[in-house]
């Protein structure tokens, strides 16, 4: 019975997400490496005043880390989801240090690869975004590889959709320890 349940779950879960949403809002194109993506995402997470959520493949973008961490200290709530073999394999992870200035992060370790790449901004409001792409918040996205990222404003249905996402990934993750 419980099988059953979920597998109709999992069915009624499609059939709700598979719903066109309304085009609402702008979107904002960058391309790498010819555009400046990284500055991008540190320019949207320093205009954030309630919460940013953040799924990460790979964070080692000093630059973002930093402005993570700004975000908080100016009082705004960040919590960070990451892909625990990056974090524990990947060189210069920016992860351990933003558990270590407070920001709550999770481990996330179901999946053979927690390939998210999103950052929600304000995703309660009526003028948040959706920060989504190929784009890893890495040096190498930005200098090196040919990446994609989009920034999705003033739609909050799609916040909706993202942030139950998030949400179900973090219960399903670990709380990283020595995180707040």
């Amino acid at each position: 019975m419980k099988q059953f349940l979920a597998a109709l779950c999992l069915c009624w879960a499609a059939l709700v997400s598979a719903e066109p949403l309304p085009a609402t809002g702008t979107v904002e194109v960058l391309f790498t490496p010819w555009d400046d993506a990284e500055g991008a995402i540190v320019r949207a997470l320093g205009e954030a005043r309630q919460s940013i959520h953040v799924q990460a493949f790979l964070l080692t973008s000093r630059s973002i880390a930093k402005a993570l961490q700004d975000a908080r200290t100016r009082g705004v709530a960040v919590e960070v989801l990451a892909d625990s073999a990056q974090e524990r394999n990947g060189k210069n992870s920016q992860i351990p240090k933003l558990a270590a200035s407070g920001i709550p992060v999770w481990l996330e370790t179901r999946y053979a690869s927690a390939h998210n790449k999103v950052i929600l901004i304000d995703a309660q409001a009526a003028h948040g975004s959706v920060i989504t792409g190929s784009y890893n918040y890495t040096w190498s996205a930005q200098a090196r590889n040919a990446e994609n990222l989009l920034i999705l404003r003033d739609n909050p249905a799609l916040l909706r959709f993202y942030l139950e996402n998030w949400q179900r990934h973090r219960d399903g993750a670990e709380r990283m320890s020595g995180t707040n």
